[in-house]
């Protein structure tokens, strides 16, 4: 599978490098600053085309799709064709494609590549995660040594409020504090150790399904803001990062703010 999605990712990067004319071709989605362009949904089409080819029987939810396909049994595919669109709309170069295939609800198989980087992060469950074939690991930092990436949930105004407060209050404890525009991004930043705590108060499945497992595949910790479970079916808040960044975020109270 490494291979195969490597080889299916770095295809759909080269349409993301390739693009031209980008602004005249987006339209509006449902919610504030919420966009598509027609290079989403090709890539999205070229993904849903290539990876049904691999796996022929198995589901597929992709962020430019209305599908109600059943995602918690059998195989499933989870995509995101361009995380990081708005970035892509205004050169922004902070854009990644995620993939991730699942077992009757459970995360398997995972890859994202960020074209302007050229990164392909990789996770098999139980094999670990590399990126560019070598392995990484969340790093063993406190949240007081540590960057925090964050999500501002610019489609839910309702938690933008509770979204600074909680950025406000980290500023006290961590390092500093980042966001780049891209949740698959800013969780790979969590998987190579880069950064130590990430969070955001609501994400799509496609923004985090892949992510989720490169980072416990590295070492790390990723559930909703409340310590619970991620879920596959539906948007959900997620916090992941170090075992002891995560530790000191509940201690801390900063659930609760």
């Amino acid at each position: 599978m490494r291979e195969a999605l490597e080889e299916i990712l770095r295809e759909a990067g080269e349409k993301i490098l390739a693009a031209s004319h980008i602004k005249e071709t987006v339209t509006a989605k449902e919610g504030p600053a919420n966009f598509v362009t027609s290079y989403d949904v090709a890539i999205q089409t070229l993904l849903r085309r290539r990876l049904l080819e691999l796996r022929p029987q198995a589901h597929f939810l992709g962020e430019e799709e209305d599908s109600r396909d059943d995602l918690l049994h059998d195989e499933s595919f989870i995509v995101d064709p361009i995380d990081g669109t708005t970035n892509f709309i205004k050169g922004w170069n902070a854009s990644a494609i995620s993939v991730a295939m699942l077992q009757d609800g459970v995360v398997v198989v995972a890859a994202t590549f960020d074209p302007y980087r050229q990164e392909f992060f990789y996770a098999e469950k139980g094999k670990g995660t590399t990126c560019n074939g070598i392995p990484v690991h969340v790093s063993q930092e406190a949240l007081s040594q540590s960057l925090v990436c964050f999500g501002s949930a610019p489609y839910y105004p309702e938690v933008r409020e509770k979204t600074f407060r909680l950025g406000m209050a980290l500023m006290e404890y961590a390092v500093d504090i980042r966001r780049c525009g891209s949740a698959v991004i800013d969780l790979c930043e969590i998987a190579r150790g880069a950064a130590g705590l990430f969070f955001e108060w609501k994400l799509s499945p496609w923004d985090y399904a892949a992510c989720s497992l490169l980072i416990t595949e590295a070492g790390g910790v990723i559930t909703q803001m409340d310590g619970s479970p991620l879920v596959f079916d539906r948007p959900c808040s997620v916090l992941a990062g170090t075992v002891q960044a995560c530790a000191d975020f509940f201690a801390k109270g900063l659930d609760n703010l």
